[in-house]
This record gives C-alpha cells, structure tokens and sequence, in this order.
C-alpha cells in the first residue's frame, strides 16, 4: 500500500448532509511498471476487494472496509488485511466520522502526486468527476 496515497477532508454528501470524505489515489509512477494503464488496474483491483464501488452517476455503496478511529487518529481497514491504511486527518475530519458513523471514500483511478495541495486535489477531482474516473462508496466506523 506504499504506492497509495490519502486524503481527508470535511464536505459535503450529494444529499446535503456534511460527511467526511477520504481520496485514495495512486501516487506518480514511481518505477517503470506504474503505467496509467497498470495504475488503473491496481486502483480498480482495490475497489474490487472493497466490495465494488460505483460510479458517479450509480448509487453509492457500502464498503467492506471499515474505518476506525481511535482519538483524532483514523485507519482504513481492509478485507482480510492485517493492517490499516492510516489516513492524514484533523479533529473535526475525525469528529465528524465519528458522529455520522461513516466516511464517503472516493478511488481515483488516475495518479496523484502526494504532495498536491486543496487547489491541485480540487482541480483532480473535478477533472476526474467530469472524465468519469472516480469510484465511489462509504465505509463505516467500526
């Protein structure tokens, strides 16, 4: 899971109701083998063992993974897997989950440099929404 990367950040839901949303994306191809092509597959592959996720325009599942918070800290559980994915969060992200009881979890399926700040992570995700190359769903609070 070193090649994935993570964002976090407060919004809200398509009903209106405040969520707290997690990006996973691949980071840029750090070997020969991170083509768009083989980024796209592992992307997909993951979202496959959440369960499958849907498309934009599709509603939007449940996850078989699950999120878990433990003080202001956060981790994305995966089936089968020993260990979690820590996410970057702050208090109100983690608060937010907590009340709610779920996070809205959005898999890019193109690459996205881990150092991109609000203005690249928006430019990415209204660039990705429009070529429809976000997956969607929610995953719960253990």
């Amino acid at each position: 899971m070193s090649s994935l990367g993570a964002w976090a950040w407060p919004g809200k839901a398509a009903d209106g109701r405040q969520v707290a949303h997690i990006l996973l994306a691949h980071r840029l191809g750090r070997t020969s083998h991170d083509t768009l092509g083989a980024i796209e597959t592992r992307m997909r592959h993951l979202a496959e063992i959440l369960g499958g996720l849907a498309r934009a325009q599709e509603s939007v599942p449940d996850i078989q993974g699950t999120l878990v918070t433990i003080g202001p800290r956060a981790l994305l559980k995966f089936p089968g897997a020993r260990w979690g994915l820590r996410l970057p969060t702050h208090p109100q992200w983690t608060r937010l989950a907590q009340d709610s009881g779920r996070a809205a979890l959005i898999i890019g399926l193109d690459p996205l440099t881990q150092s991109a700040d609000a203005v690249r992570l928006d430019a990415y995700l209204d660039a990705a929404l429009a070529a429809d190359r976000l997956l969607f769903g929610f995953a719960h609070t253990a």
